[in-house]
């Protein structure tokens, strides 16, 4: 390829680099958000509590309940005649199957904002996950066509390039 054809495939991966990033701005800032809220959801952070009163079949054993009410970690603390307790602060009524009990989630808008982070194969919004994707790493790989091979920008690239691999691969294998 002569010199003309190198600078105008340097002038179009500097372009669509360009483009391409300003485009995935929001969804980068979804996917950074989103990932942050992920980390710490074993714990209640970001969470608001709301309260939970559902009619059960009645009669339901204390080994079937915790299934029945979907918790995950459930613990029955006492029983007092017809009522169970359990998680702390829930009650279920052996008689009326009458449930009352604290729940913890996220707002919805970060629901929704897990939920395009999490979005499975079976979803239409895998799409825009997949396309999200494959644009963050054309942005990765068009970066090295960002400054020409020999100036110390190229050069300072590579060297955070090597850096970065190294980083990736020791998390890859704690």
């Amino acid at each position: 390829m002569d010199k003309q054809g190198k600078k105008s495939i340097h002038k179009l991966m500097r372009s669509l680099h360009r483009d391409i990033g300003f485009l995935v701005i929001g969804m980068t800032l979804i996917y950074a958000i989103s990932g942050i809220v992920l980390i710490y959801r074993d714990t209640n952070v970001f969470k608001i509590e709301q309260l939970v009163e559902k009619k059960l079949e009645p009669g339901i054993t204390d080994n079937n309940l915790g299934s029945a009410l979907h918790m995950r970690h459930f613990r029955v603390q006492k029983t007092e005649g017809d009522v169970v307790y359990f998680n702390t602060d829930g009650t279920y009524n052996k008689i009326s199957g009458d449930v009352k009990y604290t729940s913890t989630t996220y707002p919805q808008w970060i629901q929704k904002m897990n939920g395009l982070h999490m979005s499975p194969s079976s979803k239409v919004l895998h799409w825009f996950g997949l396309v999200y994707g494959v644009a963050l790493a054309f942005l990765a790989i068009s970066s090295f066509w960002m400054f020409k091979v020999s100036s110390r920008f190229f050069k300072r690239g590579m060297i955070f390039t090597a850096v970065g691999l190294i980083l990736a691969i020791i998390l890859l294998s704690v």
